[in-house]
């Protein structure tokens, strides 16, 4: 899996000049969608096919400022999945340096249209596949 690439926006900045907190957070979904794309199993698809997959836990730990110009790779990672919920990672660096800027971790289930919990096993299995697969590139 690629990293996501983002350079970071004028808009972005805050009153001091770096990048405001809340805009990792929107990296961080940006890259999940990014992987999805890779993975073959894009997010529309699966809006498609009748499931969502919202947040239910979300985090970031800053470790060190962007600011506007410079660009950052976003890795995410499968940290647990079972079909039914989702636990992502994400390593946030410099793209230049390397240098360590942020981490964080989702946490999603996956939802038919009426709102109900459902397994991706049994309902698509091909995004199940995929999601297994991607964890696997991992271990």
């Amino acid at each position: 899996m690629k990293p996501y690439k983002h350079k970071a926006q004028y808009y972005e900045t805050d009153q001091m000049g770096i990048i405001h907190h809340s805009n990792y957070i929107r990296w961080m979904e940006s890259a999940r969608i990014d992987a999805m794309n890779q993975m073959g199993n894009d997010y529309r698809k699966m809006e498609e096919s009748g499931i969502v997959s919202p947040v239910l836990d979300i985090r970031c730990e800053y470790k060190s400022m962007v600011h506007f110009d410079e660009t950052v790779a976003v890795l995410v990672q499968i940290k647990q999945y079972n079909g039914i919920k989702l636990q992502l990672s994400y390593t946030i660096t410099d793209n230049v340096t390397g240098e360590l800027r942020a981490q964080g971790e989702s946490s999603h289930c996956f939802l038919n249209k009426r709102n109900r919990p459902v397994s991706l096993k049994r309902t698509c299995p091909d995004f199940h596949d995929a999601f297994e697969k991607w964890a696997e590139k991992i271990d």
